[in-house]
């Protein structure tokens, strides 16, 4: 625990009666004091925070620690509980009464320079008898002062060694020993309005306005002040508390410092009409807890939750020191080498912009998507997919604007990495979008762009089978999945064959499935027929008058190194054959024609199947499955392109 870290400014804050401040001290010296009429000796310490030291005494029922050796000299503790009284014989002095504590570090060594109180010396100067009738228990009991037994020039000092673990009855130091290297440190000056006021309960004083980056756990009182660069929808949920609601919002302050900030209940309804985008405001206490970095991707390890002495104050005299966004760009050449899934900001030349289409997700709920491309000077274009409220709000504003010949230069702040099918851009519910926004790295794009960079060649990184995209597309033969031991590893292999469907099991080619929708997502469960005629879904232990049909089609498929067997689900089972497995199901059922003309319109097709390839156990057997999680018609100009490319590798 040598690299303990102690809370700065921590005794000089304590003294001046900030009682939530919760810091991390140590223990620079500890010693009994015999108290008459008391249930055992007391003990009083000099804390320290590395720079400066002051007195503190133990209530009554901490002294155990102190008697037991798990709290000693050199231990670092955490103050949990505290007031702050006028000590000495005309009451002129302070400590700090410790009324409940934790152990961080039960040893070790000297931290900082502490400088030693001027009063240390003298062994009566601070007397336990001043407190006896306010710590009973931790608590105010009284007035009463209790005599006390001074202890004489040779008074024992309770030291524990380092070396061992026994308490050591050793005698006090002399006062030529020298325990700290004394510093001369400036005195902390309490604001006028709350010094000299008595003894100090609470500290009703303003809270001081740090950086955001300065912000930890350890803080009792604290207050920032940023601009607000994205806020959130209120999100409703239940769990086993009961029904709730929730929403966040991000700041940021003039030192580039970013937390996310999120209310609950009651305090949505407090703050969330409160709380505006691109406004200043001051924030004062809260807890601090880790981040979540799944939903979290600011740069800061913390996200405070706002509690019931929160509070939000506007800045009326808005600081122009705080910019409105905090971008960290990475050019689309970069991001052809980022992770699946990594959240990036990236800035470019919209350069095409498609129409807003509605399309069917996973879990059976519709969703609005928009794709549009970017490109910028590093030679690369990517295609940004934009989902729900993006594609009419910046979307269709973005695709008026090329429409008429104008390319304007979109920032995209918190978009998330995809690698299916090349690398590609999406938003996410905390992206932001910023059409023409006014940063240097807009400014250069666009006289990069109407100086030459409109008609400069661009290899895309999103669709096309180029090189670019080779290394996330990797192509196998079907041989060569066999050959190469694919999916024999602990995660599954992901590859991309060029084939055809050469046969289609068709019986079964569908299962009835549970229609039923909790929240957004579709149960699709296998259902059975009930002894009442309707559909039993076990697991959402319910029965439905109606089923739904999902595809689940076993198929082989062929290049021209061999043949292996494939499963397809839902959504590639439609994309294959081009209808619903439920219409399918009622053409066959019908003994419809069309039931036959669609199975045998797919086959004999070429394909770039996208398989997820992986060892699984089949009774005693274990056997690699190829399940199909994507297909698209063979495009002759990506291929050829692709080909080329392969040719040009061989060529010396």
């Amino acid at each position: 625990m040598a690299g303990a870290k102690l809370t700065p400014n921590a005794v000089a804050a304590a003294m001046a009666g900030d009682t939530n401040l919760k810091p991390v001290v140590q223990v620079v010296d500890l010693r009994s004091i015999a108290v008459t009429g008391g249930s055992g000796p007391r003990f009083r310490a000099i804390i320290s925070d590395g720079v400066a030291t002051g007195h503190a005494l133990f209530a009554s029922q901490l002294c155990d620690l102190a008697r037991s050796g798990v709290v000693r000299r050199g231990s670092v503790v955490q103050l949990l509980d505290y007031i702050v009284n006028d000590v000495g014989p005309h009451r002129n002095r302070k400590a700090i009464v410790i009324l409940n504590l934790e152990v961080l570090a039960a040893e070790c060594e000297i931290i900082g320079n502490p400088a030693l109180p001027p009063d240390s010396g003298d062994s009566n100067s601070m007397r336990a008898d001043q407190f006896n009738g306010a710590l009973q228990n931790g608590s105010i009991a009284g007035t009463a002062l209790n005599k006390v037994a001074r202890p004489s020039d040779n008074a024992q000092v309770i030291q524990r060694s380092m070396a061992g673990n026994s308490l050591n009855m050793v005698p006090r130091p002399s006062e030529n020993a020298q325990v700290f290297q004394p510093t001369v440190q400036p005195s902390y000056r309490p604001a006028p309005n709350y010094r000299n006021h008595g003894t100090i309960m609470k500290n009703d004083a303003p809270a001081r306005i740090i950086p955001i980056s300065a912000l930890n756990p350890y803080q009792g009182r604290w207050a920032i002040k940023g601009r607000v660069t994205a806020k959130g929808e209120i999100r409703r949920y239940h769990n086993a508390k009961g029904d709730g609601k929730v929403f966040s919002f991000d700041l940021l302050d003039s030192d580039g410092g970013e937390i996310r900030a999120t209310c609950f209940n009651t305090l949505v309804d407090r703050f969330y009409e409160v709380v505006e985008v691109g406004k200043v405001y001051v924030v004062s206490r809260g807890n601090l807890k880790p981040a979540k970095k799944d939903y979290n991707h600011l740069n800061n390890e913390w996200e405070i939750f706002l509690e019931f002495q929160s509070t939000i104050e506007l800045c009326l005299d808005e600081n122009s020191s705080i910019p409105a966004q905090r971008f960290s760009f990475s050019s689309i050449d970069k991001i052809e080498d980022s992770e699946n899934n990594a959240i990036v900001d990236v800035i470019g030349v919209v350069t095409s912009v498609n129409p807003s289409t509605t399309i069917q997700r996973k879990n059976g709920m519709e969703a609005q998507k928009r794709t549009i491309t970017l490109k910028d000077t590093s030679g690369r274009s990517v295609e940004l997919t934009m989902w729900g409220d993006f594609c009419n709000r910046e979307g269709l504003q973005l695709q008026e604007m090329v429409e008429y010949g104008v390319f304007p230069v979109l920032a995209v702040k918190a978009g998330k990495v995809n690698d299916y099918s090349g690398k590609s851009v999406g938003t996410i519910s905390s992206s932001q979008l910023l059409i023409n926004p006014d940063l240097a790295e807009a400014h250069s794009l666009r006289q990069w762009f109407d100086c030459g960079g409109r008609d400069a060649s661009t290899q895309s990184i999103s669709r096309d089978f180029t090189p670019s995209a080779s290394r996330n597309e990797i192509r196998k033969t079907i041989a060569q999945i066999k050959d190469d031991g694919l999916g024999m590893g602990d995660k599954p292999d992901w590859v991309t064959v060029k084939a055809t469907v050469t046969f289609i099991k068709t019986d079964p080619f569908c299962y009835t499935a549970c229609p039923n929708v909790v929240g957004d997502r579709q149960c699709g469960k296998k259902v059975t027929k009930s002894d009442s005629g309707n559909w039993l879904c076990d697991k959402c232990n319910q029965e439905f008058p109606e089923c739904d049909y999902r595809y689940l089609l076993q198929l082989n498929i062929q290049d021209h190194t061999g043949t292996t067997s494939a499963t397809a689900f839902q959504e590639v089972g439609q994309e294959l054959l081009g209808c619903s497995a439920r219409e399918l199901n009622m053409f066959k059922e019908n003994e419809d024609p069309r039931y036959t003309a669609v199975l045998i319109h797919c086959l004999y097709q070429n394909y770039l199947l996208r398989l997820k390839v992986k060892e699984e156990q089949y009774g005693d057997e274990r056997r690699v499955k190829n399940t199909v999680v994507k297909v698209e018609r063979v495009d002759p100009s990506a291929e050829s392109k692709f080909l080329l490319d392969s040719i040009s590798r061989f060529i010396v």
